[in-house]
């Protein structure tokens, strides 16, 4: 793998001990309350939030209007990915564009005023590398690290698998972080054996492992594509076999996780129907399809959700509609 040594930006540094948000195991409670973060469309207008406090219906924050423009790479904010590190600032990343070489970063205190977007070119090493297509961002507790994912298809990198039904033959890859200025090398992160997109990582705390959610991507021999999901000991893998699918007779992809009481919720976006679905565990293994019990805002794309204080809730609740 060529380096990609280090990429200083003028941004915010991350200190403290405890990140409140971006983890799955979290519980909703009387000071907090559960964000959705999305896009619209094809991601030009931007960044959406919707609230939640069971879980299963959400509401639209700004009458469903944009709370940041893209401004950088493609000008495209689709896929957007945002945790809460230690000292309380969210960080977000974006995909920039569909054939860009990198992704977005922008912080921000109160989800409402963000630092300027900067564009990280991760795979600018690379220089037949298609894309940089839904980075997720993930807050490792143990290494006090922030673990960046995302796919792209670099042709000719896996000939094996490559097929002409696909369009593309993406493999995870990743960087991490302490704070924001100096990133580690862009590595392989996750290689299963066929075209995979959209991970997002959570820590499965009673079995002390992490779970990591993907999309296959292939579109045959496999009959939809689906999610599924993989266990490792660390956060950063190797993560083990693939699973089933968990996901039903229908195309998905983009997971998000909460635990619920006890319960994982994954939701995705059911990208053919225009809807967002779900299915529930309570021991990540026997699944239930509650596609019928969420609702998400009109138009509502591929996103994350986590927990935030209602402090951060009722001043997103407050910004007047444009």
């Amino acid at each position: 793998m060529n380096v990609f040594r280090s990429i200083t930006m003028a941004v915010l540094a991350v200190t403290g001990l405890f990140a409140m948000s971006g983890r799955a195991d979290q519980q909703n409670s009387d000071s907090e309350v559960f964000l959705f973060s999305y896009f619209r469309g094809n991601g030009d207008t931007g960044l959406y939030f919707a609230y939640s406090e069971d879980g299963l219906k959400w509401t639209a924050l700004k009458n469903n209007q944009s709370f940041l423009k893209p401004q950088i790479g493609g000008k495209l904010m689709r896929d957007p990915s945002i945790v809460q590190g230690p000292d309380g600032t969210f960080h977000m990343v974006w995909t920039t564009g569909w054939w860009d070489n990198g992704i977005g970063v922008a912080h921000s205190k109160d989800l409402i005023n963000w630092s300027e977007q900067t564009f990280l070119p991760v795979m600018k090493h690379e220089p037949t590398a298609k894309n940089c297509w839904a980075p997720e961002i993930y807050y490792d507790e143990e290494t006090e690290t922030f673990l960046i994912c995302w796919a792209t298809t670099i042709p000719g990198r896996f000939p094996e698998t490559e097929r002409e039904d696909d369009d593309n033959n993406h493999r995870m890859y990743h960087v991490a972080t302490k704070d924001f200025k100096t990133y580690t090398d862009t590595a392989l992160f996750f290689e299963p054996g066929f075209n995979v997109i959209d991970t997002f990582i959570i820590k499965d705390r009673e079995n002390k492992r992490y779970a990591m959610f993907l999309k296959d991507e292939r579109k045959a021999p496999v009959a939809q594509k689906n999610i599924r999901v993989a266990f490792a000991d660390k956060a950063a893998g190797p993560y083990g076999t693939v699973s089933e699918p968990i996901t039903g007779a229908y195309w998905a992809e983009g997971p998000t996780v909460l635990k619920i009481e006890g319960r994982y919720i994954v939701y995705f976006d059911k990208y053919t129907q225009g809807r967002y679905g779900a299915v529930a565990s309570r021991d990540l293994k026997k699944w239930e399809d509650i596609s019928d019990q969420v609702q998400f805002p009109r138009g509502a794309r591929h996103g994350t959700t986590f927990a935030v204080s209602r402090e951060i809730l009722e001043k997103l609740k407050a910004v007047d509609p444009d």
